[in-house]
Parts: structure tokens; C-alpha cells; sequence
């Protein structure tokens, strides 16, 4: 009798002592995810500004969308740097979801971001010479997004045909 009561104690305490615990846990992980997204959208922030904060990177930036293979070796450099950061970025993003980090809906908004720039012939000859810097999950991802064919849409709304190269000095 004396050891059902014990154990009927150690439930009364025990249960609760659980559930608290579990609570806790679950507002730890959603705080953990809550940081990352907001390292991720930072990190973002910080690689986008190349392109409102610098008019000679970003008249690269929209040559190299329409060619990477037209673009001179400087501009090639340049344009290939900013892209590995960017997909480096989109990478670390596919591992937070994979990592259950980032939600469906996050998820999904990111794929469409990625399925505009990779549907693009300039990142699509990119991504040919840079891919093997990717995981392999993460390529096939990125291959993916290719093979659907998108048509290019990001950018229909600029003259594209009116960015000039740099002037030589």
C-alpha cells in the first residue's frame, strides 16, 4: 500500500513536471526559429543592399541575368561572387527547412524568389560553372527549379536592352 501511495506521488509530481518541462522546450525551439529567421532576413538584407547601394554592380548585376557568358572578366568576377553569397544564402535557407527551421510558407516564398532569378539564362550559365561548390541536395533543389523552364519575369518590367556596359577607363 505504502509504495502505490509513492508511486501515486510521483505521478501527482512527476506529470506536471513533464508537461512544464515540455512547454518549456516547445518556447525554446519556436525562439530558436524566430532567431534564425531573423538571421536569415538580415544576412538577405545585407546581400541585396550590391544592388540599391552600387549602380556599376547592379548595370553588371542586369547584364550578367541576360549573359554571364557575354560579360567581361571583371564584370564575370563580380557578377559570380555576388552570386555564390546569394545562393550560399539560399542553401543555408534550404538546410533551416530541411532542419524544420523554416515553415512551409517560408519555404515556398523563398522557392518562388529562387524560381524568378533561376529563370534567367545569365544565372542559369552561372549555376553551370558553380554548381559543384553545392551540396549535391542543394543542387538538385536548384536543378529542379530549372527543369520547370519558368519563364523570366523578375526583371520584364526593365528595359534590359538599355543597360550598358561600364565605360572604360
Amino acid at each position: 500500500m505504502l509504495t502505490a501511495i509513492g508511486q501515486l506521488a510521483t505521478v501527482i509530481i512527476g506529470v506536471p513536471s513533464i508537461i512544464y518541462f515540455a512547454i518549456q522546450l516547445r518556447e525554446q525551439n519556436r525562439e530558436r526559429r524566430q532567431a534564425a529567421v531573423n538571421a536569415l532576413t538580415e544576412q538577405w538584407g545585407e546581400l541585396t543592399k550590391a544592388l540599391h547601394e552600387n549602380a556599376e554592380f547592379t548595370a553588371v548585376y542586369l547584364r550578367g541575368v541576360q549573359s554571364f557568358h557575354d560579360l567581361d572578366a571583371v564584370s564575370k568576377l563580380r557578377f559570380s561572387a555576388f552570386q555564390n553569397r546569394f545562393f550560399k544564402n539560399f542553401e543555408g535557407m534550404y538546410y533551416s527547412r530541411r532542419e524544420g527551421i523554416l515553415n512551409t510558407e517560408l519555404w515556398d516564398e523563398i522557392d518562388r524568389t529562387m524560381s524568378d532569378f533561376l529563370a534567367y539564362q545569365g544565372i542559369q550559365e552561372w549555376w553551370k560553372t558553380r554548381r559543384h561548390w553545392h551540396t549535391e541536395a542543394f543542387a538538385r533543389v536548384v536543378d529542379g527549379i530549372i527543369t520547370r523552364g519558368t519563364k523570366p519575369t523578375a526583371y520584364s518590367t526593365y528595359d534590359l536592352e538599355q543597360v550598358v556596359p561600364p565605360k572604360d577607363t
